[in-house]
């Protein structure tokens, strides 16, 4: 990689902080392991040869993910137990800042990151090690060791002066949607699809807002009602919205925290404790 990048063995040396001599062997060495040239070497420097060119993704590939893996080693061992980095999504806006809260208070020698981010993005992050555990929508594959903090449901937010006697289905076709963004909640929006293709219900969206607390304005302010999850807490307006609930299997889901591999590190199974009991106390 630093061959391709740099154009010249010299110049790949310097980068590297290793003499142009032991770079060329390893070159060659590499070379002979699979039994082809990488790189023409000339005046101008050193190309890739068409193996080298279709070999170069994979060696970036194979980069990345040893990066990862030594990433995800140094977490794993006592140098790394002085940090967790955690993410959350919608459903655990609540309980994630209480949890972490906590274990600082019990464990202030342990540095905490706490990010806002989809359960796909979380996961993908545990897989690359760049996440130590992710508050996630549940299920999840099996790869993923899981903690269950319980259940997330729908409710249908509408203006404070709506007549909420006609049921979801009417307060929808009467009043239109605000939904939220793709982007922002890709398994919230999900979730919200499904639950409106079991009950056949085809709304009309009349806008979308990249984030909850722009979608409760805009109930509050009587464009229109919201499908929204039950533990996200509401801070805009909230005297000027009503709820209705929904009791319906497609919406609900599961609620937890997961990380990769089985048996937790000490810092990660200390902050789990703390979390379970968050849980237990009433969420």
């Amino acid at each position: 990689m630093a061959v391709a990048e740099h154009g010249t063995f010299g110049a790949a040396a310097q980068a590297l902080a290793v003499t142009q001599p032991a770079l060329t062997k390893q070159i060659q060495a590499l070379e002979a392991r699979i039994g082809g040239a990488l790189f023409r070497r000339g005046r101008l420097g050193a190309r890739l040869t068409p193996l080298g060119r279709t070999l170069l993704p994979d060696a970036r590939d194979a980069v990345e993910r040893l990066d990862a893996f030594e990433l995800r080693a140094k977490r794993l061992t006592a140098g790394g137990a002085g940090r967790l980095a955690l993410g959350f999504g919608l459903s655990t806006i609540d309980i994630a800042p209480r949890a972490v809260a906590e274990f600082r208070r019990r464990h202030p020698d342990v540095g905490v990151t706490l990010d806002d981010m989809a359960t796909a993005v979380q996961l993908e992050r545990l897989r690359r090690g760049q996440l130590d555990a992710g508050f996630v929508r549940l299920p999840v594959d099996p790869e993923f060791s899981v903690l269950e903090l319980g259940t997330d449901h729908l409710m249908l937010a509408v203006p404070g002066n709506a007549d909420t006697e006609p049921g979801v289905r009417e307060l929808i076709r009467r009043h239109g949607m605000v939904a939220l963004a793709q982007t922002k909640g890709p398994g919230f929006v999900d979730q919200v699809q499904r639950y409106l293709a079991a009950e056949g219900i085809k709304p009309r969206v009349l806008q979308r807002a990249n984030d909850l607390q722009t979608v409760m304005a805009l109930v509050a302010a009587g464009v229109g009602v919201a499908l929204v999850s039950a533990r996200a807490p509401v801070v805009v307006a909230a005297e000027r919205i009503r709820w209705v609930p929904i009791e319906h299997e497609a919406a609900s889901w599961g609620v937890g925290v997961a990380w990769s591999g089985g048996e937790a590190a000490p810092a990660l199974a200390a902050f789990l404790e703390v979390t379970r009991e968050v849980a237990a106390e009433g969420w």
